[in-house]
């Protein structure tokens, strides 16, 4: 009986980490995005969510993006993407969101915030995106990375 029952033991302890190893060959690559802002492109990993896929699913678009308080530059879409605003407490340059249902922000500087935002994604090299953008308005177009 006690034999049993450490046999029960053991497989309770090691069954859950064997079921959670994932097999390597079939992980699920993260869907890139490119951002062009004037002659340079910087590449946008996506969230895993439904606002990101959301917004995937519009592109290519190019939009014309206003600036707001020297860190972000914004666009409201005509219609609502699906969103599921988080306090995030705070901006990482690059980071891509969406305020609101319909207000695409990307910032471009880092700082702390009391706001609620939906993650879209994130650009994986921000050097030189404060440059890009500049000040004041910018059109930036958004595309599916193709590899």
């Amino acid at each position: 009986m006690k034999r049993m029952l450490a046999l029960l033991l053991v497989f309770l302890v090691m069954a859950p980490a064997a079921w959670s190893e994932t097999d390597s060959t079939t992980e699920e690559k993260s869907m890139m995005l490119e951002i062009t802002v004037g002659d340079q492109t910087f590449t946008v990993t996506l969230a895993d969510n439904e606002s990101a896929a959301a917004f995937a699913a519009l592109l290519p678009m190019t939009l014309d993006m206003s600036e707001l308080n020297g860190n972000e530059k914004y666009h409201y879409m005509k219609n609502d993407l699906p969103s599921d605003p988080q306090r995030v407490e705070y901006i990482e340059a690059g980071d891509l969101m969406l305020y609101g249902g319909d207000c695409v922000v990307l910032f471009y500087q880092s700082f702390a915030t009391p706001y609620r935002y939906t993650r879209i994604g994130r650009v994986d090299d921000v050097s030189g995106l404060r440059e890009a953008l500049g000040r004041g308005g910018v059109t930036v177009r958004f595309a599916i990375r193709e590899d």
